[in-house]
Formats: structure tokens, sequence, C-alpha cells
């Protein structure tokens, strides 16, 4: 054997451990790349409480309350389907209001409420993140520009 075909077997190999390590990264992290759970999503994926995830859909109408001494605060997060009670300790977004899309980044409690470390509002009138919108849409909650829900 010669030793160009040495080398070309031995880029060959390199090649395919490369593609297979590749795979078993990229399957890996699958379920990391996803930007926000929706409440459905969370409640079927079930998970661990302290693992880090981002929760996302519409603030639940009349949900949030404010502590009178500090700067926590609850309220609901739902998709229509399933609702999950979040707190936060910290100021929240100008925008964030009732009934306005928002995705919080933190984790579950044992108690299976979700602790948020950040939390993110939409940032002007028509702007409504995409998976938001999906997620909504599948389950026949989005409300589109012309104020009319589309089911």
């Amino acid at each position: 054997m010669t030793r160009k075909h040495q080398r070309l077997i031995g880029l060959l190999a390199a090649g395919v451990v490369l593609g297979v390590a590749a795979t078993l990264v990229f399957q890996a992290l699958d379920d990391t790349l996803v930007f926000f759970y929706s409440p459905t999503q969370a409640a079927e994926r079930q998970f661990r409480p302290g693992e880090a995830i981002r929760l996302g859909g519409l603030v639940k109408a009349e949900s949030v309350q404010h502590s009178d001494d500090s700067l926590k605060v609850w309220f609901v997060v739902t998709d229509g389907a399933n609702d999950v009670t979040v707190t936060y300790d910290g100021i929240l977004p100008d925008l964030f209001r009732d009934e306005q899309g928002v995705v919080a980044e933190g984790s579950f409690l044992p108690d299976g409420t979700f602790a948020a470390t950040e939390v993110l509002a939409r940032h002007d009138e028509n702007y409504m993140p995409k998976e938001v919108a999906e997620a909504l849409r599948e389950q026949g909650l989005f409300v589109g520009e012309d104020g009319e829900k589309s089911y």
C-alpha cells in the first residue's frame, strides 16, 4: 500500500469519526436549542427542579401580584391549555402587563412554581416572538393584528 493510499484511508477515517461526533453532539443539544417552552410543553416534559429553561406564553389577566415590602412579584403564564405560576424578585420590564407575551428564564421549584431569574416582555405593539405566536395559534388563542382571534 502506498503512502498516498494510507493518507486517503486516514482522512476517510477521520471524516467518519468527525461525522459521528457531530451527530452525537447535535442530538444531545436538540432539546436545549428551543427558545422557550410553553406551559403545556413544560408539563409534558416534567423538568427537574433546578433545571434552567425558558418559559413563554401570555401573562394571565389579573394574575399579577406585588409584594408590599419587596420587589417580589407573582404572576401566571398561560398558553390557554395550562397555567404556570411564576415568581420573580426584581424589576419587571416597562412593557410587562396582563395578556401580553412574556418569556421568563429560570427553573421550576419542587412545588411546581417557576422561579424566574429574568423576565422578558415584548418590545412594541406589533411584535410577538414567532414561537409564542405559534404556540398560541396551536391552542387557538392567537390574536392577530386586526384584534380577531385566529382559530
